[in-house]
């Protein structure tokens, strides 16, 4: 069942824990170029490190960028996405000012809403049907 997942070791525990994660733009104004697409994906990287998971994929549009993450149990997910989005933001609206200037007039970049999605593994069907057929001690 777990043959083909990538799992990593800690002290008292072993996890394989994925997760699609997408930032938009706030009013989804198309701010998002190459240059600033770039430093993204190294903030992102640099913050799922600093925080004991991977960057594993990353990809963008305009007005959004999408991260496939590998992250810890013990990290808690809104903590996490609330400190990348902060950073990033930061980072971006001071380097990039005359990019977002043409479409923010106040510190703004990010909407303050995500998507966060477990992925990776078994679907859930054959999850359940593993968990069923277990041998019920006697």
């Amino acid at each position: 069942m777990f043959s083909d997942q990538s799992f990593v070791k800690l002290r008292h525990s072993i996890y394989s824990l994925n997760y699609h994660l997408v930032l938009v733009t706030k009013y989804r104004r198309p701010a998002i170029n190459s240059d600033i697409l770039a430093r993204l994906e190294q903030i992102s990287s640099r913050r799922a490190t600093n925080w004991g998971g991977s960057l594993r994929e990353f990809n963008g549009e305009a007005d959004q960028f999408h991260l496939l993450l590998s992250l810890p149990p013990t990290l808690d997910l809104s903590k996490f996405v609330n400190s990348l989005k902060t950073t990033s933001s930061r980072i971006i609206r001071r380097e990039f000012p005359e990019q977002l200037s043409k479409y923010y007039w106040k510190p703004v970049f990010w909407s303050r809403s995500y998507c966060i999605v477990s992925c990776g593994g078994a679907p859930l069907s054959v999850v359940k049907q593993y968990v069923q057929n277990q041998d019920n001690p006697e």
